[in-house]
């Protein structure tokens, strides 16, 4: 059984709950919280619940096998990856693009130093659809693999970006939707390859509760200019009531493509790549993507493995709950 400790329940956290249940190989060990009291009042006595901020003084006793680290980029996990990975392998969801180099080598000097592997930006984006670029890329030379996102006309609740409004001073709560551009998306298909800028593929539209007495011009100033989430992208910001936040925006679904255009051996025979992907929940999604590579942490930790990795650098077999000869008869 692969003995894994959540860390943080909110919706991703909750969603991990439910995958481990799902997985025969998996058994959750505990949930680690700073607000631990919520937490046990949300699972009661079924599972023991920590407090994070006290982990030196109980990790000895919770052999967890992975911490699964279920906060946001904005603010949690570039301060807690590299504190939990001191005590376990860890497993994350940072989807930062523009910072995630700089993350990668932060945590790779922790894990390096501890001598444990830490999975970097799991999830779908980054995650399964960096994986569907750099294959795309691969087995169409000279073509460009883009990642669109929100394909339908209510576009896809981003997680990500609407844990970084809820950072704002002055913002009781909001979600986020990402609109993709479909005349981009109908360039990349006619194999044109462009030369876009962020702001040249998405549209991103949020729906802010202001605290009492807030200013909304100067926090709509603050959503617009934020660096990696909205400043390079047309932004609408609408104000709307806690009451309507709740009852129009049930729900998290998402959806997303990656998309490359090419030729093959012949300048006349072309070529499309296509991988398409639909949530009816974005955090049950990256849960279940976190959840399935605790299996690849507890290999490579067994092989004496240390450091950062990607998804990129982790074999598929070594997330599939089939063994090897399965893995040959049933799957390829």
């Amino acid at each position: 059984m692969i003995k894994i400790l959540i860390v943080g329940y909110g919706n991703v956290g909750r969603g991990v709950q439910m995958a481990i249940e799902r997985n025969a190989d998996m058994e959750l060990i505990g949930i680690a919280s700073r607000t631990p009291e919520r937490v046990k009042k949300s699972v009661g006595e079924a599972v023991k619940v920590y407090d994070i901020k006290e982990i030196a003084n109980w990790y000895k006793d919770v052999p967890a096998d992975v911490a699964i680290l279920c906060g946001g980029s904005k603010s949690d996990l570039a301060q807690q990856t590299p504190v939990i990975n001191q005590y376990y392998p860890t497993i994350d969801s940072f989807d930062n693009h523009s910072q995630l180099p700089e993350y990668f080598h932060l945590v790779d000097e922790v894990a390096q130093k501890a001598g444990k592997v830490s999975v970097i930006s799991l999830g779908w984006d980054p995650g399964i659809f960096s994986l569907e670029r750099v294959l795309a890329n691969a087995y169409l030379p000279g073509s460009r693999a883009y990642g669109f996102y929100g394909l339908g006309p209510k576009g896809g609740l981003s997680m990500g970006h609407s844990d970084a409004l809820r950072t704002i001073k002055g913002v009781k709560d909001a979600r986020q939707y990402t609109h993709a551009i479909t005349e981009a998306i109908d360039e990349v298909r006619a194999g044109k390859n462009p030369e876009f800028s962020a702001g040249d593929m998405h549209s991103r539209e949020c729906f802010v509760v202001l605290e009492d007495g807030a200013d909304a011009e100067k926090i709509t100033a603050e959503i617009k200019s934020m660096p990696g989430y909205f400043a390079p992208y047309k932004t609408t910001v609408n104000f709307v009531t806690q009451e309507e936040l709740d009852e129009k925006f049930k729900g998290f679904p998402h959806d997303g493509c990656v998309v490359a255009a090419g030729t093959t051996g012949s300048a006349n025979n072309s070529a499309l790549i296509e991988y398409h992907c639909t949530w009816g929940s974005n955090p049950e999604a990256t849960a279940q993507v976190l959840t399935a590579y605790a299996r690849a942490v507890k290999k490579l930790t067994a092989e004496g493995r240390k450091g950062a990795f990607t998804i990129l650098d982790i074999p598929a077999s070594y997330v599939s709950p089939l063994t090897r000869e399965e893995l040959l008869a049933k799957m390829m």
